[in-house]
């Protein structure tokens, strides 16, 4: 899951599995896998760093409960 801003600043979690596409238009659209779309305040590349983020911290949880 992470955290995103809709253009009227609200604030609000997507899970970032189900994202099919991010469009710039010029904001950033996702569409996600159901057909549902967000526009959103933060560019296609933060939305990126963020689903990285997302899946790094998962596998560094992972890591530290098989150790």
């Amino acid at each position: 899951m992470i955290h995103l801003t809709r253009l009227n600043n609200e604030e609000f979690v997507i899970n970032c599995n189900q994202i099919e596409r991010i469009e710039s238009i010029p904001e950033s659209n996702i569409v996600l896998a159901s057909g549902k779309h967000y526009v959103v305040r933060e560019s296609v590349d933060e939305i990126i760093d963020r689903v990285m983020e997302f899946h790094a911290e998962i596998q560094i949880r992972v890591q530290k409960k098989n150790s």
